[in-house]
């Protein structure tokens, strides 16, 4: 019996022992894997790390680091939107708002991030709604139209013994001296830019639709307009620019000859003066609005020579001032001067121009019969038209019109209105030296435009006194009596 304890108890050790030492086991396996664990999450981790400041991944984990990455942008773009650019939204608004376009303005703070909590921004829409509570629509028969030609820079050139045009340099063009008065004292009277698209669009099936114009009181809506920003052949040596050019920042200035043969790119023509006045002054444009170039073709556009026969270089075709330029130019690419005049009328039209045809050969259109008004039509609308993009304007030459003051019919233009319609033109301008006259038909407006140019300053200068004060403005380096009609 007790052996037989002794046994059961030796046992009954040997069985615990092996309890023990498989239990010992296991809590060393559980051991071994979670420090397994930890090495395998922190060799993740530092590898991680690694790949996001190298940018390098492997191939097993580019849809991780892409959704990381994407993870990381979006956080980045939201802190742009909510924290950096405020004050540049705020800018923005506030520039819009300046050039009378307030529910653009309100848009752009509405729809940033955090409006409903800012309530800086709250009261900045605030401010923009009551400002355009104030603002009553213009009578758009009211509104006035001025044009000038190409800007005068050099008067000596200009207006001395070689102006071959006998005195027409200083009958029709406006020096850049009396071009930046008349625009500081037009700004001073409270004038807006507009565009004629302001005042009329047209539906698809070519009626008229009357435009509305809203301003604040004080505030008076004109059109501005240039006519052959062509700089012809005749303009060269005469003080005033060679062409428009696209900068290296992406505007539009002048290229313009020195009298010692140098070339300077600068400022010295209406586009590039307008520009830099309304990036200084947002409030002399109706959202955005700047002028409209009437354009013709024979001589190209912009300074570049542009017209089919430049290319055909047709003996036939080509006129004595033609057949010089291009022997002066033997190295002359038409392809070139087609595509840098593109882009010159593609910059413009981003930044608020507009263009007009002024017929392709500069014709009289009240005078020419209908046939050749057709072909003229046809060459703007081949070697003009691709350049410059679609126009519904044309601006008449000469400031002559197609009928009468009482309006358009197919009868008393001898069927011109009708044709120019068929081909897209719904707003027509011609010269009158009224303070405004605007007429609106079923299918057309019209509109007067106003000459401030050296005969109009001169001989009468209460026709502009709206505008500006004419004794001041006059550049006293033109000769006088400026030279009649």
């Amino acid at each position: 019996m007790e052996t037989n304890g002794k046994d059961n108890r030796a046992e009954a050790r040997k069985a615990k022992r092996k309890k023990q030492v498989l239990m010992g086991k296991i809590v060393i396996a559980v051991l071994v894997l979670i420090i397994a664990g930890l090495c395998f999450f922190l060799i993740k981790g530092v590898f991680d790390k690694k790949k996001n400041t190298n940018g390098t991944s492997t191939s097993g984990n580019k849809q991780t680091e892409s959704q990381t990455g994407a993870s990381e942008t979006n956080q980045s773009e939201t802190q742009k939107v909510t924290e950096a650019p405020e004050e540049d939204l705020v800018a923005k608004a506030d520039r819009l708002a300046a050039m009378y376009d307030y529910d653009a303005a309100i848009d752009l703070l509405k729809n940033s991030a955090g409006y409903a909590n800012d309530s800086a921004l709250q009261a900045k829409v605030s401010g923009y709604e009551a400002t355009k509570a104030t603002c009553v629509e213009y009578p758009l028969e009211e509104v006035t139209h001025i044009f000038y030609h190409s800007l005068v820079k050099d008067t000596k050139r200009a207006f001395g013994p070689g102006d071959h045009t006998s005195g027409g340099i200083n009958q029709v063009m406006t020096t850049i001296e009396e071009f930046n008065k008349i625009t500081q004292s037009m700004y001073e009277k409270g004038y807006v830019m507009v565009k004629l698209s302001d005042m009329a669009t047209f539906d698809e099936n070519g009626n008229l639709v009357k435009g509305k114009i809203m301003l604040p009181p004080d505030k008076k809506p004109f059109v501005l307009s240039q006519d052959d920003v062509s700089y012809y052949h005749y303009q060269e040596g005469y003080g005033m620019a060679d062409k428009l050019v696209v900068d290296e920042n992406g505007e539009v200035k002048t290229s313009y000859t020195e009298d010692d043969g140098s070339v300077t790119i600068g400022n010295d023509d209406m586009v590039p003066l307008i520009d830099e006045f309304v990036k200084e002054h947002p409030d002399f444009s109706y959202r955005g609005a700047k002028g409209t170039l009437a354009m013709t073709g024979y001589n190209g556009l912009f300074g570049y020579r542009t017209d089919i026969v430049y290319k055909t270089r047709d003996p036939e075709s080509l006129d004595t001032d033609q057949k010089v330029w291009l022997d002066k130019h033997p190295d002359f690419n038409y392809d070139q001067d087609v595509a840098d005049a593109t882009k010159v009328a593609e910059t413009m039209k981003a930044n608020g121009w507009t263009f007009a045809s002024h017929t392709w050969g500069h014709q009289p259109v009240g005078t020419i019969t209908l046939d050749k008004l057709k072909v003229d039509t046809q060459k703007w609308l081949d070697y003009v038209e691709p350049i410059l993009g679609p126009t519904d304007i044309i601006i008449f030459a000469f400031g002559q019109d197609i009928g009468p003051v009482e309006g358009y019919t197919a009868e008393n233009t001898d069927g011109k209105f009708e044709y120019l319609k068929s081909v897209g033109f719904d707003i027509y301008c011609n010269v009158d030296s009224s303070q405004y006259w605007v007429q609106f038909g079923d299918n057309f407006m019209r509109q007067g435009r106003r000459n401030l140019d050296g005969y109009r300053m001169y001989y009468n200068p209460e026709l502009v006194s709206d505008l500006f004060d004419a004794n001041s403005v006059f550049d006293k380096s033109r000769p006088t009596p400026v030279p009649p009609m």
